[in-house]
């Protein structure tokens, strides 16, 4: 039915309903909204209106629903603890937290997936589309950043997480490194604890990076050459590199290594990233992340996502 034709409709039955009331605007909307009419739907509308932040999810998986409580604040970093046992990736923060139904697949990747496959439904409209819409209906072309963080040997995991991507890299939505081109897709897929420098940087196409170490960007001694090819993130624990606790001012010297840091990374175009930032008393842990919003971090490291989202 078009539009006209319905609103018509609603004019016509309100105006029955209400013979000496002339119906509003928002009698209209009320009307329309319970006729469930198709103008009002459309595919991509899962992530409608919800914008997307520079917020990584501290230990997502700790979440009652991981990833799409995530999404639902517009938070555009999740982090997943992996733990390779019997061939197959758990997820959790510890052995004891493990279970048979938690992984990395039911978890994060067939999230993912269905996610994406609303974002990016298969019809005549899209038939010529070559690039694929990210989660965000509000910015499909900002991409996911996944962290993951490998929890067992490092050498011995990356294949079983590599293959685990395999479903995401099929569909094309995985930020891709190859022929010395960087593609970005739908998902960026970044490793970090025990994921292993060599084994990555030895990836042809790369689409698993690294997450470097901010305080050792231009160390000498990693023999690495850092940059976005390798490590779109650097990251590194605030209580170490910087130690300052929100209470009371920041030195001189505290703020020097924060800017530091920070400017070392975007130098070579990477984006920085403190965790372990206080997250209690409530006032200082703002003090900090405004401090770190203002020297340039690029990332809000953050386990309260609401109140980060409304920060």
């Amino acid at each position: 039915m078009a539009f006209s034709t319905l609103l018509k409709a609603g004019v016509v039955a309100l105006a029955t309903a209400h013979a000496e009331a002339k119906p509003t605007v928002n009698d209209q909307i009320v009307f329309l909204e319970s006729s469930n009419s198709s103008l009002l739907t459309y595919p991509t509308q899962f992530t409608q209106n919800i914008v997307p932040k520079s917020i990584h999810s501290h230990n997502d998986y700790w979440r009652d629903v991981p990833l799409l409580t995530a999404l639902s604040y517009g938070v555009g970093s999740v982090e997943a603890d992996v733990w390779l046992e019997n061939g197959t990736l758990f997820v959790g923060h510890e052995l004891a937290a493990l279970t048979p139904a938690r992984t990395f697949a039911s978890l994060y990747v067939q999230p993912l997936l269905t996610v994406l496959a609303g974002e990016n439904p298969k019809n005549a409209f899209t038939l010529n589309q070559t690039t694929p819409n990210g989660v965000w209906d509000t910015s499909s072309g900002t991409p996911l950043q996944l962290l993951v963080d490998i929890k067992t040997d490092g050498v011995a995991t990356l294949p079983y997480v590599l293959q685990a991507l395999e479903p995401l890299r099929s569909e094309g939505y995985l930020t891709t490194y190859a022929n010395g081109t960087l593609t970005t897709s739908a998902v960026t897929v970044v490793g970090t604890g025990n994921s292993p420098l060599d084994p990555i940087k030895a990836l042809e196409p790369r689409d698993y990076f690294y997450d470097a170490p901010l305080t050792q960007l231009t160390d000498p001694s990693l023999n690495t050459t850092f940059d976005v090819s390798l490590s779109p993130l650097a990251s590194t624990d605030y209580e170490v590199a910087v130690g300052w606790s929100g209470i009371g001012a920041i030195s001189d010297a505290q703020r020097a290594n924060i800017t530091k840091f920070v400017n070392d990374a975007h130098a070579l175009g990477i984006k920085a990233r403190f965790w372990d930032t206080p997250g209690w008393p409530i006032h200082a842990r703002d003090t900090v992340w405004t401090e770190l919003m203002n020297d340039g971090a690029d990332w809000l490291n953050a386990d309260d996502l609401e109140a980060a989202s409304e920060f």
